[in-house]
């Protein structure tokens, strides 16, 4: 903990003393910018260059930050040490094996690379489908399985708080559709939840289902926050925005016109467009082949100044980056898997650690014994990670956690090969396995450095392949009834940590309480995206990067409570007393950022993804959503199912 003596009167104002894991591990200024990332630093030697020496034990822990309570708390994101290992693999650190890499004597039948939701799908579909007996291991580079697909928790008040880590929504599918009898095979077999009733003193107040849904728009209690970006110090809120026609706003005219027809949807009623029936059809080809930027100037008519300046990163943060850097596609991808609407409104759902459950019961489902309890959503919920039972001795598939594989090769020429070697790094030591079979599930960034005798065609069509950071900060606060008395359940600011939050009904399940009221504590979740408007695909994420790692824990923290004590002092928040806490979870390459002819192919060349979707190379397969382009946990689950259809057709026949 802090020493209070030694710290400022605003530090101890806004509850820098706190106990709570924290060490000022870098200065406060930006050490990196995207050039800098791009020749490769590492947070090591950024926390080095800082401290102009080594990198202690204790900065390492700092950089990750809090980590809440429970089985996720040494999880939250990818955490130094996942960081440490992924870009020691990165940096050819195992090119070649050590001298005393440790052969396991072990052999499988098939190595999926990556425990996240397409790592976990595969080795269900392989366990479904190969047929008795057949093995398989999954190794994982986190501390515990699902990728982004994990939760933070908290305890505050003698109240257990749930928010996720990354991967958030599900929809609700046809029953019969294949992703419906999915759902249904892992014990989801009520896709739409129940959700907290309101208890609280005075009208029910409009609150979201899940963190995105700006529920109180239409009744203005969602509003806007005006910061010194826009000459306003101290901020100013704009309540009801859409009610009062964005009067007082502090901007032009011609601004708030267009703003006004955003957010009050008048835009999106006076479109005329008519949006893809089916992913290839004609206007999906066309969408591919400009920015999601441009197509929001034509079909919406705003201008590229209210775009950049007050709708990026959001109106693109599906994937990651502004609409300038995206192809249009990206708007429409996910939609084309088509949710059930019965006309109920209750398409969008969401478990109270987001997809974190959906992870869960498909663990469940492969090793029974893995989670305590029944194979249900509220035994998973509920239920205890059994860890000795996802890497048992003698199992036919086995979760080998804190494992990051750093080489897959052929035994031989790729095409007559029978056999492949793999590498994987677990605490401090090298260990190789052999199988006859790989499915690559984790991400683009990774693979193309994994796997070491790569097809000319498959490398090249990696280097097209994007990515952007993301970090998501869960707040846990003591009680909402600031924001009760402002009269408002969420709010959007264009400068400061994040964009934007919403209070939320949580899905009632897993001991969450069935009441929702102000004086009861929740969490407030902010979306961190990095978009640089201008700048290229590429390069916005490697500045993104840059910005996310070389910013400490202890920076952002207090970024966040002073952004919190403008915004909400005025309504009697205390950042010292009404934060029970803040965990940082960063995700270096959270989201793939398809590029305009991404999807289709561009100057009559295929598209990046053709060669890796199309056919296995040698014993290996791809997955991962990556190869979709729609960061969507769906298409996770059915690029598992393409790749391990590739294997057993065409590689372990």
């Amino acid at each position: 903990m802090a020493d209070r003596k030694k710290m400022g009167a605003e530090d101890r104002a806004i509850g820098m003393a706190a106990s709570i894991t924290r060490r000022d591990f870098l200065g406060s200024t930006l050490l990196a910018s995207g050039a800098t990332l791009l020749n490769g630093l590492s947070p090591a030697e950024l926390l080095a260059m800082s401290s102009g020496a080594g990198v202690a034990a204790d900065e390492k822990d700092a950089w990750s930050g809090y980590g809440g309570t429970g089985e996720y708390s040494s999880s939250n994101g990818n955490t130094y040490a996942v960081m440490e290992a992924g870009h020691k693999m990165r940096d050819g650190a195992y090119d070649p094996l050590p001298a005393d890499t440790i052969d396991t004597g072990e052999t499988y039948d098939c190595v999926v690379v990556g425990g996240g939701i397409s790592g976990l799908a595969a080795a269900l579909f392989f366990q479904r489908h190969a047929g008795p007996g057949k093995t398989c291991l999954i190794l994982e580079n986190h501390p515990i399985f699902g990728g982004e697909a994990k939760q933070n928790e908290f305890e505050v008040n003698g109240k257990k708080l749930v928010a996720h880590q990354g991967s958030a929504i599900y929809l609700v599918p046809y029953p019969l559709s294949f992703i419906g009898r999915f759902y249904d095979s892992i014990g989801l077999r009520a896709p739409k939840l129940t959700y907290q009733k309101w208890s609280g003193t005075g009208p029910e107040m409009a609150l979201s289902h899940t963190p995105y849904d700006s529920a109180g728009l239409s009744r203005g209690q969602y509003v806007l926050w005006f910061g010194a970006k826009f000459g306003q110090k101290p901020g100013m809120w704009l309540i009801d925005p859409v009610g009062k026609r964005m009067e007082g706003a502090p901007i032009s005219g011609a601004a708030r016109r267009e703003l006004l027809r955003w957010f009050s949807g008048a835009a999106a009623d006076e479109s005329k467009f008519d949006p893809p029936r089916y992913e290839g059809d004609e206007i999906s080809r066309k969408l591919d082949a400009i920015s999601l930027e441009q197509h929001m100037m034509e079909r919406y008519g705003l201008s590229r100044e209210t775009i950049r300046r007050f709708l990026s990163p959001v109106e693109g943060g599906g994937s990651g980056l502004g609409p300038d850097a995206l192809s249009a596609f990206c708007e429409y991808a996910a939609d084309l898997l088509h949710p059930w609407d019965d006309g109920s409104g209750d398409v969008v759902q969401m478990f109270p650690g987001g997809n974190t459950t959906i992870a869960r019961l498909m663990a469940k489902a492969l090793l029974p014994a893995s989670i305590d309890g029944p194979a249900t959503v509220e035994g998973v919920t509920r239920g205890a990670v059994n860890f000795a039972a996802l890497d048992a001795p003698g199992s036919h598939v086995r979760v080998r956690l804190s494992s990051t594989a750093v080489s897959v090769r052929h035994d031989g020429d790729p095409t007559k090969a029978s056999s492949l070697s793999i590498a994987y790094a677990k605490d401090g030591k090298v260990f190789r396995v052999k199988a006859r079979s790989a499915v690559m599930a984790g991400g683009s960034w990774t693979a193309k450095h994994i796997i070491k005798d790569l097809g000319e065609a498959q490398r090249n069509a990696y280097t097209q392949f994007f990515r952007s950071p993301c970090m998501m900060v869960n707040v846990a606060v003591r009680n909402w009834r600031f924001l009760q008395k402002m009269g408002i359940t969420g709010c959007r600011w264009f400068d400061g940590v994040g964009n934007y939050f919403d209070v939320r009904k949580v899905a009632v399940c897993g001991g969450v309480e069935p009441t929702i009221n102000p004086s009861e504590p929740i969490i407030l979740t902010l979306k961190v995206l990095y978009a640089y408007p201008g700048d290229s695909t590429e390069e916005q994420g490697h500045r993104g990067r840059g910005e996310m790692l070389s910013t400490s824990f202890r920076d952002y923290e207090r970024r966040i409570r002073q952004q919190f004590t403008e915004m909400f002092g005025g309504a009697g928040f205390e950042a010292d007393r009404d934060i029970a806490g803040i965990v940082l979870n960063r995700w270096g390459h959270a989201y793939l950022n398809p590029q305009p002819g991404f999807f289709f192919g561009k100057d009559g060349k295929p598209a990046p993804r053709d060669a890796l979707r199309a056919a296995p190379f040698g014993r290996i397969t791809f997955a991962n959503t990556d190869l979709a382009g729609a960061m969507d946990h769906r298409y996770s689950i059915l690029e598992a199912h393409r790749a391990v259809g590739q294997l057993l057709d065409q590689v372990l026949t």
